[in-house]
């Protein structure tokens, strides 16, 4: 699933991961910002990647995590032993200190997967990906900082805005980059659905969502957001503004 190499799909904006998750790692002169954090598997990716730019695990400040799904957060634990920062909403918080497996219980999707998996019997390659790349054997992460409402991340370098928008999880999240005209999305808006193979903006399926009706109001909130570039957790980036996304993402709904 990897991909041959690390993407730059802005300046200073490096897009990595596989052709089933996104991570990114943006350089700022303040240093080094990680949205999300992968899979275990990833650690090589990204440690080739700081050594063509001259840096190391050292040098990432702050790593932000959109929610607490165990693809986003594979390598919170060994970041965090080299000193970075991990951010995340209080609603995901209890994920990273139980581990990726209680994904399930503080995060439980609407709908079983089964119904899915009858109808796209392929869709299983998605999680037996995620289980091969270490997803559910990453460590437990104590000692994360938390946010419970909307703010400016002064602390990070491009001190972001972190938006809340419960759905996906309850404790999902975005990051807008407001000088650059970035906006990070997470699992809160994706180009793809690996499960419905939905491409362009759309909203996770129910099997992977904590809660519908909130993941759609969710998308109210970006709405008020000057993003240029959209940068989801999976697929390719949107590169027609937000407003742009959001709607679309509406007119399919979520299934």
């Amino acid at each position: 699933m990897s991909r041959p190499a690390p993407t730059q799909v802005a300046a200073g904006v490096h897009r990595l991961g596989d052709h089933g998750v996104n991570f990114y790692l943006i350089e700022d002169p303040d240093g080094l910002v990680l949205i999300d954090a992968g899979l275990p598997a990833h650690l090589g990716q990204l440690r080739t990647l700081l050594a063509d730019l001259g840096r190391s695990e050292a040098d990432i400040h702050a790593v932000l995590l959109t929610h607490g799904h165990p693809d986003h957060t594979g390598l919170a634990r060994p970041l965090q032993e080299a000193g970075t920062d991990l951010w995340i909403h209080a609603g995901d918080a209890a994920i990273l200190r139980d581990g990726p497996r209680s994904a399930m219980k503080h995060a439980k999707p609407e709908r079983s997967m089964l119904p899915y998996l009858l109808r796209r019997p392929a869709a299983l390659a998605l999680p037996l990906a995620l289980a091969r790349s270490g997803a559910f054997t990453a460590r437990p992460v104590l000692g994360a900082r938390e946010f419970d409402a909307d703010r400016v991340l002064k602390e990070v370098p491009g001190a972001p805005r972190a938006v809340v928008l419960p759905g996906h999880t309850p404790g999902s999240a975005a990051y807008f980059f407001a000088d650059r005209g970035l906006l990070f999305t997470g699992d809160a808006l994706v180009t793809v659905d690996g499960f419905t193979k939905r491409t362009g903006p759309t909203l996770v399926s129910r099997c992977f969502t904590h809660d519908s009706g909130a993941a759609l109001a969710a998308l109210d909130r970006l709405d008020f957001l000057t993003a240029d570039l959209v940068l989801p957790g999976h697929g390719e980036p949107f590169t027609e503004g937000v407003r742009a996304a959001t709607r679309q993402a509406r007119e399919f709904g979520i299934h």
